[in-house]
């Protein structure tokens, strides 16, 4: 039966990743796949996690299953991290997820056990995945306006009379922070307003915060995902440990729903359910680093320090790049850079100026213009401003 196998689409920033290892120019910059990357282009073992490794193989004596929704311990301390004190524990139900990726899918997954007919809002731009998983599992999407080529902002204006749209029983699918592709994020202001509609339509929203304490700090990053939380009667969130611990192939992730009005058995028992019917019991060996982190003082120090250390090196980066632009192309143009927060942002040039910033310059961006801020360093930066203006972007 294999014989009747399509091939699949490939994947864009694999096949870029295979370009750029095949390039043999010495000048080349790598600003596609998205990993953080230290000034020496390393993806580094962050401090507290090698301590708190080194302290779980002293200790742990069992590998057993922690059980369906990964251990308790895990779950508290990160809807601790990522809710505070918005909600009451006792309206969230979680579930621990291989990555964010895997609560992103159990989220999808959960809308149309929930209402078939869901239709899930999503911005226009955002992860691919998002996209990905959606058509895989045959769910309908309705994208909203979110960025603005020529302002290198948000449309806000237009994402709002979009969102208008939705109806009680859609999902709107918001990112918390760090906007993947685009750096571009909302206001505080602007999340009130987002609010508002959310109790206009009585649509469900659904945040996907992958990036907190990349962006402003641990909990600036995490406000507006509270507020929304706190606002509504009922939200989906998915969060990731990938980043902002640095465990990228430990596939740590949580999803959380808040329901206030929700038999609490039946929501947790449908999270369970969903866990046992995709993988069973999740990874646990992240979860344990993490939980370990985060209940110990010195560790979560240490921990904090380091993050706070990439972030506002990504920070030091953009306005670098910014002032670089600027002293190259005469104008204020690309002054957007430095205001955009965390990992990425969306150049707004064509696929054929990122093409020809591959072709003569050896620049590896997305082909959507999207660059990886933390695959620069001092030294590369004046190269890719250098690249933007010789290509005209």
């Amino acid at each position: 039966m294999f014989e009747h196998l399509t091939a699949q689409k490939p994947d864009g920033i694999l096949m870029l990743m295979q370009m750029y290892r095949e390039d043999t120019r010495t000048d080349k910059v790598d600003l596609g796949v998205g990993v953080y990357k230290d000034a020496s282009g390393n993806t580094p073992v962050m401090r507290a996690i090698k301590a708190a490794e080194h302290k779980l193989w002293e200790t742990q004596d069992t590998k057993t299953y922690v059980g369906l929704a990964g251990a308790p311990d895990f779950n508290d301390a990160m809807v601790k991290l990522v809710l505070g004190d918005a909600v009451p524990r006792t309206s969230v139900h979680s579930v621990a997820t291989p990555g964010g990726t895997g609560a992103v899918r159990q989220a999808f997954e959960l809308t149309r056990m929930s209402n078939p007919e869901a239709r899930v809002f999503v911005s226009n731009p955002t992860w691919p995945n998002h996209l990905s998983i959606l058509d895989y599992l045959g769910m309908e999407k309705v994208m909203y306006r979110y960025f603005d080529d020529e302002t290198r902002g948000v449309d806000f204006d237009g994402m709002i009379a979009d969102l208008k749209t939705a109806k009680k029983g859609d999902l709107i699918l918001l990112h918390g922070c760090c906007h993947n592709p685009t750096g571009a994020n909302l206001t505080g202001p602007q999340w009130d307003a987002v609010i508002e509609v959310l109790h206009d339509t009585g649509a469900t929203p659904m945040i996907d915060i992958a990036y907190q304490g990349f962006g402003d700090g641990l909990d600036a990053d995490a406000a507006a995902t509270r507020a929304v939380a706190a606002a509504v009667p009922e939200c989906l969130i998915a969060a990731s440990c990938s980043k902002n611990f640095g465990i990228y192939r430990e596939r740590t992730g949580i999803l959380m729903l808040v329901a206030n009005g929700t038999d609490k058995a039946v929501a947790q028992g449908t999270l369970n359910f969903l866990n046992r019917q995709n993988y069973s019991f999740p990874p646990d060996h992240g979860a344990r680093l993490v939980t370990m982190i985060l209940n110990d003082d010195a560790l979560r120090a240490d921990w904090m320090a380091e993050l706070e250390e990439m972030r506002t090196g990504m920070l030091t980066l953009r306005e670098q790049l910014a002032k670089e632009l600027e002293t190259r192309s005469g104008s204020n143009r690309f002054g957007f850079l430095a205001e955009h927060r965390g990992m990425f942002s969306r150049l707004g040039a064509s696929s054929d100026l990122v093409e020809k910033m591959r072709t003569d310059s050896g620049i590896y961006m997305v082909g959507d213009s999207r660059m990886n801020i933390a695959g620069l360093n001092a030294q590369t930066v004046p190269i890719l401003a250098d690249a933007i203006v010789k290509a005209g972007a």
